[in-house]
């Protein structure tokens, strides 16, 4: 059953509102903002019918909140109220409000628009929702293709993007670098790690599976690989004018190998200017290469790896994100 709130600092609209919808929706009835927002800390609606008249916190200021928090934003939010001038309808409209009812309002009217709204969020999410099944598929089987090409990390991407969900979650469980990671959207995330090492289509077969150690001039083409993936998804974005699903990916492709200190590639970035995605796929990505085997070195244990990675922090990693590593390296032991 779908969850609707009613805001309303009026008892009686609250109780005309409830008692047309009870039955039909789980309601809850709150008689000013404050309350609203306490019971989003567990509750979280389908959709909210907000007062734009309440002392204290009004329709508006509760709005612009509701926009401004990562978690909330996407809540439809639909405005009751007496007025009816075009200014405050342009003003709510601006901020985020689906629509507005006028009151007082008839109970079936009433039923009637939200009934719409409803329908009309299901069909946007359902769109949504299969363009992400369509951009994950193809994220998936471009990282596998390049995966493939490479003989001598065997499933590194897949691994990657496990190791990457597991620092994720401990950041958001942790309250580190919070602000940032709420805006973004985990469903786009994740899939995106995917493509970190997409450059590598680029690069030589020959001096992508040498079994040896490489030149300096191999390993130079070898650093190519994040300009070039950052390329290639340059020219995605650029073709397709959207960059909405791509901009996690491009961070991860051209930013992976920088280091903290500043000493890493391609662009020698430091500290803050390399991008959160990127800074954290930096562990997951040098992790998996410690305790991975390679025709030209043996695998390290997941003890030689978690010390390794302690005692770079703050010279090739991020010190906050060593300390959520250390907290979460369990998780990293392979089954």
């Amino acid at each position: 059953m779908k969850i609707i709130y009613i805001v309303d600092d009026n008892a009686t609209n609250l109780v005309t509102a409830k008692n047309a919808l009870d039955g039909k929706y789980e309601t809850y009835a709150l008689p000013s903002a404050a309350r609203m927002f306490k019971l989003l800390e567990r509750i979280t609606p389908d959709l909210i019918l907000l007062d734009v008249d309440m002392p204290e916190t009004d329709g508006f200021e509760a709005l612009t909140a509701l926009k401004s928090d990562g978690r909330l934003k996407d809540i439809p939010v639909i405005f009751l109220t007496a007025k009816n001038d075009t200014d405050s309808e342009i003003r709510g409209f601006e901020i985020g409000a689906i629509d507005f009812i006028n009151k007082p309002f008839s109970p079936p009217v009433l039923i009637k628009r939200i009934e719409l709204h409803i329908e009309t969020d299901k069909l946007i999410k359902q769109s949504i929702e299969n363009v992400r099944k369509v951009y994950n598929a193809t994220i998936k089987n471009i990282a596998e293709m390049v995966d493939n090409r490479d003989k001598t990390t065997g499933a590194h991407v897949g691994r990657t993007q496990k190791y990457l969900k597991i620092l994720v979650n401990h950041l958001l469980s942790s309250g580190t670098y919070a602000e940032e990671v709420s805006r973004w959207d985990l469903d786009i995330v994740f899939p995106s790690a995917q493509l970190h090492d997409v450059g590598k289509i680029t690069v030589s077969d020959l001096v992508l599976n040498k079994p040896g150690k490489l030149t300096d001039e191999e390993f130079e083409q070898i650093k190519q690989h994040c300009i070039e993936g950052e390329r290639i998804i340059d020219n995605i974005i650029r073709d397709t004018e959207e960059d909405t699903f791509l901009l996690h990916a491009k961070r991860f492709a051209g930013y992976h190998h920088e280091k903290w200190d500043g000493s890493g590639y391609p662009r020698g970035l430091q500290g803050a200017a390399i991008p959160l995605e990127a800074r954290i796929m930096a562990i997951a990505d040098v992790y998996d290469a410690l305790v991975s085997a390679r025709p030209y070195k043996n695998s390290l244990t997941h003890e030689q790896a978690v010390d390794i990675i302690k005692n770079s922090s703050g010279t090739h990693f991020d010190p906050a994100l060593v300390g959520i590593f250390l907290d979460a390296e369990e998780s990293f032991r392979k089954d």
